[in-house]
């Protein structure tokens, strides 16, 4: 508990300085009401409130081709602790020309960030790759975005691979990706990502894992759709095991403060052998600060098992 406050202590008076600046302070929070509907009858339901993450950051014009972003992820992890602070972004963006845009150090990366945008509601619940470990939303590393036309845009990356929460592994071995995304006018865009992580051993049962990413986003001034289809093969430079997954979702603004949503997975052919689905209501309370009720589930491949579902109330608060 004094560990937290401290943080939390200095968190704010780092902001109090920073904002005497000319940069951008910046801070993020995810939280939650949970209730389990799936409880039989005599039995006691699980309902929880929750802090699920924490982001605090701050960002900075050097001049007019360098600029600094440096955020801090504050959540749960592996080692059972509830809340531990994490460097999630500290980053140095040099835009070289008009074209072309590099970003270096601990960065975020471009495997899933075109389908976490058009699912739009990371408080809720991550993007399929992100929620099924299939990739990390930063590394460090560097990633590069040349701007071909009007419609055209490449991209690059190469990272440590063990995402911002983990060293650099003993085999030295980065991990590389390139992408290509397409607009046709403001409503359309497709994206294209291959991913790939060398193997370390080469013998007959190793071979490089590769990660394949075909998405569509649709949207206009009243509604979102997209969708996106992963393949995974090669699982952990096993050679010859795949995997494959498919995500569909999309809202529609019913008013200016009030948006329908939903979500499907189906993740059955991964490890975690099984399909989710959320739905619900968004409201905009004022500005960033947003609340959703919504209905989430989780089905296993089991024909005999039965869905397990929650009511959450989500909210989401930034400034």
């Amino acid at each position: 508990m004094k560990k937290t406050i401290l943080l939390l202590s200095s968190a704010f008076l780092i902001s109090i300085n920073v904002s005497a600046q000319q940069g951008k302070p910046s801070v993020k929070v995810f939280s939650n009401f949970n209730y389990d509907m799936s409880a039989e009858e005599g039995e006691q339901a699980f309902k929880e409130f929750e802090i699920k993450r924490a982001y605090i950051g701050y960002s900075q014009d050097i001049d007019e081709k360098f600029a600094a972003k440096v955020i801090f992820d504050i959540g749960s992890n592996s080692s059972g602790s509830s809340y531990t602070a994490f460097l999630k972004i500290a980053s140095l963006n040099w835009k070289a020309n008009e074209k072309l845009n590099i970003n270096v150090g601990m960065i975020g990366t471009k495997n899933f960030k075109f389908m976490e945008k058009t699912w739009g509601r990371r408080y809720i619940n991550k993007s399929a790759q992100d929620k099924y470990e299939w990739a990390s939303p930063a590394d460090a590393g560097i990633t590069a975005d040349y701007q071909i036309s009007n419609n055209l845009s490449i991209d690059a990356q190469v990272l440590n691979g063990e995402g911002f929460k983990n060293t650099q592994s003993a085999d030295g071995l980065f991990r590389g990706g390139f992408g290509a995304t397409y607009s046709l006018g403001n409503s359309l865009k497709l994206r294209l990502h291959q991913d790939i992580k060398p193997r370390s051993i080469y013998d007959d049962m190793s071979e490089s894992q590769q990660i394949t990413t075909a998405a569509i986003s649709y949207s206009t001034s009243i509604m979102t759709v997209g969708g996106e289809v992963d393949m995974m093969k090669n699982i952990d430079n096993v050679k010859d095991t795949e995997q494959e997954m498919m995500s569909i979702y999309g809202d529609f603004k019913i008013s200016d403060k009030y948006t329908v949503f939903a979500r499907y997975d189906d993740a059955s052919e991964t490890n975690q052998e099984g399909s989710y689905t959320v739905y619900g209501i968004e409201r905009k309370m004022a500005k960033g600060v947003t609340v959703a009720l919504n209905m989430q589930s989780w089905q296993d491949n089991d024909e005999n098992s039965e869905a397990v579902e929650t009511l959450f109330l989500n909210l989401e608060y930034k400034f």
